[in-house]
């Protein structure tokens, strides 16, 4: 960080959504030894937001504390006991190398300084040609080989934080929210074009031997005899290929049996069981939703979403909505803030239709479930569309008929595609709260309250957020 230009200090501003700050940053000339050197003061001067000046204040002090870390690790074992090299310095600070390393990947990543061409294509915001594109793959994997000290084997979290990069930088690459996993092909591509000349470099030849050659066993046995002998042993003792066969054997399942009308939900449990830390880890390595639901395709089930929320917090979380419907539509109907709203209006005009006390429950359930955002002052198109088009990324309710006892439609949308149709608004109010936790999906500014109400009740919280 020390040695990075103004451009540099204001890209890492924008991945860290402190873009605001870039013109007051680069008016003041600010480079990475000028930003590592501000001080309260300073940084009061340059920032006028407080929560701003926190965030600011905050990034450059987990910096300083993780290079202090380095220099005293690398102090102790500069000067450790002659008869404990190894331990002191030989397998802990490889791991806090290796660690440290991923920190700056996580933290510290910026975007190459691309050619000019390339850049007025960027800045003219004009969606590049094959040729360019090709231009822009070329100079990421040399930057990302700089960063990965030589190799050529980068690992699927630094796929996805450099192209992530990116598309932040520039958003209009993202091709309407597709563009992702065209990206992330054509680097993972240019890296296999990059290795495909390379014959006898060591990393190469383990790589191949361990991911890229399982289909003959016979073949790697006889062929063993002429690798060095650390692949042979990575050959003959080494199994990784098991886990990753047993994961596929799963995964197919899953997919046959989603296909199928009659379904053994007892054995579907088990596999999708057996299947979550895979499932965790691409999720928290931010893969495409799309991927995601390709390999666990139960996932669309409601049923599933809960299951999969209860691994994760140990809650009931359809239960827990049924309770907080139950016990709070009453109250948020008769709230004056909703008095006048459409949902209500239509409403009252179909409670005068009816007299079954159990379909008049049910329409104060659903009508108090789709004013939720209204009463916390949030904004409702991020909580559900009634009767519209879903126009939101983010987890998003779509209801039609809401009071229609024949007619009613529920379905949850994630990224504007249909994820799950629901049976009633207790499931679709489950559903869209489940989501937001099964896929690691930031919650909107927007929606925050509405949520966090929620929340406050699924996770029985001391004292939950109440009605307003």
């Amino acid at each position: 960080m020390e040695s990075w230009s103004v451009d540099e200090v204001c890209n890492w501003l924008r991945q860290r959504n402190l873009g605001e700050l870039v013109p007051k940053f680069r008016e003041e000339e600010v480079s990475g030894a000028a930003l590592l050197a501000l001080n309260d003061r300073m940084v009061q001067q340059l920032v006028k937001k407080i929560g701003h000046q926190a965030v600011l204040m905050d990034l450059i002090n987990k910096y300083q504390q993780q290079k202090n870390g380095l220099r005293s690790l690398t102090y102790c074992c500069e000067t450790a006991s002659p008869k404990l090299p190894e331990v002191i310095c030989g397998k802990n600070l490889k791991l806090f190398f290796a660690r440290y390393k991923k920190l700056q990947w996580t933290s510290c990543y910026a975007l190459p300084d691309f050619p000019y061409d390339v850049k007025c294509i960027l800045a003219e915001k004009k969606c590049p040609d094959h040729s360019m594109r090709i231009r822009i793959i070329e100079f990421l994997q040399a930057d990302m080989t700089k960063y990965l000290e030589g190799s050529l084997y980068p690992n699927s979290q630094q796929y996805n934080i450099v192209v992530n990069a990116l598309l932040q930088a520039y958003p209009f690459l993202n091709e309407d929210g597709n563009g992702f996993l065209l990206w992330k092909r054509a680097l993972k591509d240019r890296f296999k074009y990059v290795r495909r000349p390379i014959e006898d470099d060591e990393q190469v030849l383990r790589n191949k031997y361990k991911f890229g050659h399982r289909r003959g066993q016979t073949r790697k046995s006889s062929s063993a005899e002429n690798k060095p002998d650390d692949v042979k042993m990575q050959v003959e003792e080494e199994p990784v290929h098991l886990e990753g066969s047993a994961m596929d054997v799963h995964v197919k399942w899953l997919k046959q049996e989603y296909m199928k009308t009659q379904r053994n939900w007892r054995e579907v449990d088990n596999r999708m069981n057996g299947t979550i830390d895979i499932r965790r880890k691409m999720i928290s390595d931010k893969a495409p939703l799309k991927d995601i639901l390709q390999l666990f395709p139960f996932l669309r089930c409601p049923y599933q979403l809960f299951r999969e929320f209860q691994l994760l917090t140990h809650m009931d979380i359809y239960k827990k909505t049924v309770e907080i419907l139950e016990i709070y539509s009453e109250n948020i109907l008769s709230l004056y803030v909703v008095r006048n709203n459409p949902i209500n209006v239509m409403l009252q005009e179909n409670l005068k239709r009816h007299t079954e006390e159990d379909i008049l429950k049910y329409m104060k359930m659903t009508a108090a479930c789709l004013l939720l955002p209204d009463v916390f002052g949030d904004d409702s198109s991020l909580f559900a569309a009634v009767d519209e088009e879903v126009k939101v990324a983010t987890p998003v309710l779509e209801v039609k008929n809401p009071f229609s006892v024949n007619s009613c439609e529920f379905a949850l949308y994630v990224e504007r595609e249909e994820l799950a149709q629901l049976d009633d608004c207790t499931m679709a109010l489950a559903a869209l709260v489940a989501a937001f936790h099964v896929f690691d999906i930031p919650c909107p500014k927007r929606i925050h309250r509405t949520l966090n109400f929620l929340e406050s009740l699924v996770f029985e919280v001391r004292s939950p957020a109440s009605l307003p």
